[in-house]
């Protein structure tokens, strides 16, 4: 979950200003989980216990109907809500949601990386509509040391499953023997469509991971963790997804 300052938390719930909650701290009537609080604590909203001169501090009550997530989906997961195969998925790893959230878009069970939730579906409706203006950046690394034939071919306008799609930028990261790290941007996201892309180039997929949509980056997110989207975040993606 995730973990804001301490003083920020005061601000939050509608207490105290932050300089305010900042003084209360210096002085020693604040603690968080028996102990007295230091200036730079942060804490975990609607798990840490936060005193403020022995008068327990509630955070607000979340709002339901608007909920949004950003996870890093590890291997071996599927993006659904329940699998009929048993098979695990993204849900699962969302430990302390409350909300009933459901996934934007899909990653393919052996993909990993950024994926989005929510319960707000007009902004899922938006964002998988395939046309869309928000880019997707995969970073994807094959087997094969790529030539500018296999170059040409992934950025050119090919046809998958009867589809023309959208050319797609295209850059080499590294090479070496065990094959080649590419950077892909896409702003449609057909079925399967970077591992279909490969194959008509004659590539060989071994791993790809969606690291940004727009200018939503994972950055330190670890793999398996979620967290809120900011509020600006959302506001970025509903300017830029109409």
């Amino acid at each position: 979950m995730e973990t804001i300052r301490l003083q920020k938390y005061f601000t939050d719930c509608g207490v105290l200003s932050r300089r305010a909650a900042e003084h209360e701290i210096e002085d020693g009537n604040v603690t968080v989980n028996g102990k007295r609080a230091r200036l730079g604590d942060k804490i975990t909203p609607h798990r840490d216990t936060v005193l403020w001169n022995g008068q327990k501090i509630l955070p607000p009550a979340r709002k339901q109907e608007h909920v949004y997530l950003m996870l890093n989906k590890p291997r071996g997961y599927v993006t659904t809500t329940s699998d009929p195969e048993g098979r695990k998925c993204v849900i699962d790893l969302l430990d302390g949601v409350e909300a009933r959230v459901y996934p934007i878009g899909r990653l393919d069970k052996v993909s990993e990386g950024l994926l989005l939730l929510t319960n707000d579906g007009t902004l899922a409706n938006l964002l998988t509509h395939p046309k869309h203006s928000i880019p997707k950046l995969y970073r994807v690394k094959v087997a094969e040391q790529v030539n500018d034939a296999q170059m040409e071919t992934l950025t050119s306008p090919l046809v998958i499953d009867g589809y023309k799609i959208m050319p797609v930028e295209v850059t080499k990261v590294s090479t070496d023997e065990s094959g080649t790290v590419l950077k892909m941007k896409l702003y449609e996201g057909r079925n399967r469509q970077i591992r279909k892309m490969c194959e008509q180039a004659g590539l060989t997929v071994r791993r790809l991971n969606r690291i940004a949509i727009g200018n939503l980056k994972l950055n330190a997110l670890p793999v398996g963790k979620w967290r809120y989207l900011e509020q600006k975040e959302v506001e970025y993606l509903y300017k830029n997804a109409k």
